[in-house]
C-alpha cells in the first residue's frame, strides 16, 4: 500500500502543485475581466471559462507514460471533459495545445481539434469548428497564431496556418492560410482588409506587449491599409 501511495504522489501531486496550469486558468480568467465581465459572472455564469478550466486541469492531471495511474487519470479526465461538453456544448480535447488567455465569449457548438495548436490571447465565438481536412500529406488541422479573433459560425479546416492578429469574420469558411493581420470573410473566405484583430482582442497589458506592438506598427506601415483608406 505504501508503494502505491508513493506512486500516487509521484504522478498526481506535481500536477496539483505545479503553478503552470493554475497560471493558465488565471490568464484565461483575466481575459473575461478585461472584457468588463464581473468576477461572479465569469466564475458562475460563463460556460466558456468552465470548459477551459477543465481543459487546463485535464492536461496537468494525466501523467506521461503507461501504467495504472495513467489509465485512471485518462478516465477521470475524459469523464470531466464529457460532462463539460454535455453541459456547455464546447469540445476541447485534452491533447489540444492552447496558449494562455483563451476567451470563449458564448457557449454552444464549439469544436476544437485534438491535435490542434491555438496561440495566446485568442477569441473564439460560438458555433465555431476547427477541423480536419485534406488528403495524404495535406491532411491535418489548423494552427492558430496569437491574438486571433474567430467569429461566430466560422469553420477553419485543414492543415493551414492562421497568422498572428488575424481576424476571421462571422460565417467564414477558411480552407487556405491567412496572413498575419489579415481580415477574412465569406465562403470561401477571402482577405478584405489588413487591419487585424487589434480592436477586438483585449487583454491585460496589451499596450505593453512587445509582440503586439511590433505587429501593430507593421500594420500601420502596411501600404495595403493606406490603399483601403483611399
Amino acid at each position: 500500500m505504501s508503494a502505491f501511495n508513493a506512486r500516487l504522489r509521484r504522478y498526481l501531486m506535481p500536477a496539483l502543485r505545479t503553478p503552470g496550469w493554475c497560471t493558465l486558468i488565471y490568464r484565461d480568467y483575466r481575459r473575461y475581466r478585461a472584457a468588463e465581465e464581473s468576477m461572479l459572472t465569469t466564475l458562475f455564469l460563463t460556460q466558456g471559462f468552465w470548459a477551459t478550466c477543465v481543459h487546463r486541469f485535464s492536461r496537468a492531471l494525466v501523467p506521461r507514460g503507461p501504467g495504472v495511474l495513467h489509465t485512471l487519470a485518462r478516465i477521470i479526465s475524459a469523464s470531466l471533459q464529457k460532462a463539460v461538453e454535455i453541459v456547455t456544448g464546447i469540445c476541447i480535447p485534452r491533447e489540444c495545445d492552447i496558449g494562455e488567455g483563451l476567451y470563449i465569449g458564448h457557449f454552444g457548438t464549439i469544436i476544437l481539434p485534438s491535435q490542434g495548436r491555438i496561440g495566446s490571447n485568442c477569441n473564439i465565438a460560438h458555433t465555431v469548428t476547427l477541423g480536419v481536412a485534406g488528403d495524404g500529406e495535406r491532411k491535418g488541422v489548423p494552427t492558430i497564431g496569437d491574438r486571433v479573433f474567430i467569429g461566430a459560425h466560422s469553420m477553419v479546416l485543414g492543415k493551414i496556418k492562421i497568422g498572428d492578429d488575424a481576424m476571421i469574420c462571422a460565417g467564414s469558411v477558411v480552407t487556405r492560410p491567412v496572413p498575419p493581420r489579415a481580415v477574412v470573410m465569406g465562403n470561401p473566405a477571402k482577405v478584405v482588409s489588413y487591419r487585424g484583430s487589434f480592436d477586438y482582442v483585449l487583454y491585460d497589458g496589451m499596450e505593453r506587449d512587445p509582440a503586439r506592438q511590433r505587429s501593430f506598427e507593421l500594420a500601420q506601415r502596411d501600404p495595403r491599409i493606406k490603399a483601403e483608406d483611399d
